[in-house]
């Protein structure tokens, strides 16, 4: 299996302190990576990183085998899907227009693709067509999540970034959510990258599990090996409460 991203010998430096430093590591094509651990320890520093929005102030970014520092970042951009916390929808736009709004850019001529590939990913995402002529503000937070989804999600990118996506909204909302974003990535087999404060929600997403701590790795695994083969004390401390039977 390739790699879909690489991070070899990351540095970021703010001011006169380093907030990561020699963060190296790999991700296979096709992974659902959880990212979690203390706050300001790098989380979502790297996770922007794959899409030029950080650049790192020494080390090499990988993407699909390229350099990232070679290629064109608008290019790059709309080949990378982004979902964040809360609704980030374009208010003047209706829901179709929020999700066609890639599409549209790369399909300029093809219109019932766009309208198509609306269609299918409101379908995904758990939307009813009746949704799309709506406004944001006519819609729940659930349901503008939902929309960012899938606007992340339309122009069918190989990666998706998604820093703590679901942070805004409701308990139940939150377990339907992440319901949808495990089939969704079983069904599409994209690489996920996705930050979270929640070590259950890290456990419960993530086929790997990313721990970080004061900008360096404190492990890489699967959730079992997170929960009964922690590396680090911190690890330790992080999975106490979630190994079954506690």
């Amino acid at each position: 299996m390739s790699r879909a991203i690489e991070y070899r010998d990351i540095k970021k430096i703010y001011g006169d302190r380093a907030i990561i430093e020699g963060f190296s590591i790999g991700i296979e094509q096709g992974e659902f990576v959880t990212i979690i651990g203390s706050s300001g320890c790098g989380k979502t520093t790297i996770l922007k990183m794959v899409n030029g929005l950080v650049e790192p102030s020494g080390g090499t970014v990988i993407v699909n085998g390229r350099d990232i520092r070679n290629e064109n970042m608008i290019e790059l951009r709309r080949n990378i899907g982004y979902a964040i916390q809360g609704s980030v929808l374009f208010p003047h736009m209706t829901v179709e227009q929020n999700i066609s709004y890639v599409p549209n850019l790369l399909n300029k001529k093809n219109k019932k693709k766009t309208k198509d590939a609306v269609s299918k990913w409101m379908g995904i995402v758990g939307l009813e067509e009746e949704l799309r002529g709506r406004y944001p503000q006519e819609l729940s937070g659930g349901q503008q999540q939902r929309v960012g989804i899938a606007r992340a999600l339309a122009a069918s990118p190989d990666i998706l970034l998604m820093d703590e996506p679901f942070g805004a909204v409701d308990e139940i909302t939150r377990g339907q959510l992440q319901t949808e974003l495990k089939r969704i990535h079983q069904k599409t087999g994209i690489t996920i990258l996705f930050v979270t404060h929640d070590i259950s929600e890290a456990l419960n997403l993530g086929t790997k599990v990313l721990v970080m701590d004061q900008g360096k790795i404190q492990q890489y695994g699967t959730p079992e090996e997170l929960l009964y083969s922690p590396e680090t004390e911190f690890v330790g401390r992080l999975v106490e409460k979630e190994r079954p039977g506690r």
